[in-house]
Parts: C-alpha cells; sequence; structure tokens
C-alpha cells in the first residue's frame, strides 16, 4: 500500500496503524515523490492519495497514474479536507472518498474492504 500525503503527521500515523494491521505500507509527501516509488518498485495494491499537496498534488498524481498501464489499474482511496469536492471526484475514478479529518475505524473499514475487492 502507498499513502501519499504531505502531512507528516497524518502519513506516520495512517503508516503506523495500517502496519499494525498487517499491511506492507510505503509512503511519499507528494505525487511526484510517489511516481518516482512506483517507476523504481513492485506496485502497490492499492494508493491512499491526498488531494492537496505541493510540487504535484493528488489530481495531477491521479492523471499520470492512470496514462501509466502499469499503475492504471491500482486502486485508489482519496483523503480530503476539501470542501465540496464530492462532484470532482467521479472525474478521478477513485474507488472511494474519505473526508478529513477522518475516522480511523471507517479509513480501516474502507481499505479492508478494497483490498479484499482489489484481490478478487
Amino acid at each position: 500500500m502507498l499513502i501519499i500525503e504531505d502531512d507528516l503527521a497524518i502519513r506516520e500515523m495512517v503508516a503506523e496503524i495500517l502496519e499494525h494491521q498487517g499491511f506492507r505500507v510505503a509512503s511519499a509527501s507528494n505525487g511526484a515523490e510517489a511516481l518516482v516509488m512506483l517507476d523504481e518498485g513492485e506496485p502497490p495494491g492499492l494508493i491512499l492519495l491526498d488531494l492537496m499537496m505541493p510540487v504535484m498534488d493528488g489530481w495531477e498524481f491521479r492523471l499520470a497514474q492512470r496514462r501509466d498501464p502499469r499503475l492504471a489499474e491500482i486502486p485508489v482511496i482519496v483523503l480530503s479536507a476539501g470542501a465540496g469536492l464530492e462532484s470532482r471526484l467521479a472525474a478521478l475514478g477513485a474507488e472511494a472518498f474519505i473526508p478529513k479529518p477522518f475516522d480511523l475505524d471507517h479509513l480501516l473499514g474502507t481499505v479492508r474492504r478494497i483490498s479484499r475487492l482489489a484481490h478478487h
């Protein structure tokens, strides 16, 4: 699983919780860093994507991801504090949207559900 989130505290907290649940987790602080990691390694089974980030935001990352045949099929859960995004989210083609601040149980439940779907 890859967490793409510019807020270090959120990134570390989510990574720690998911690792505790048995997930293998990598993280990046923006979309550009994430693309470099994805180029170099095995594609993750799931991406948690923040939208508002410096350097390369979640929208730009998602465009690049969808253009790359090796990465296009990786399911994405969008995490964002942006209000009124729901109407624009369809364009992202994400599996789920979790508004910030998020409830950890809701996040874990969503991650588990989409991980199961991705493996069947």
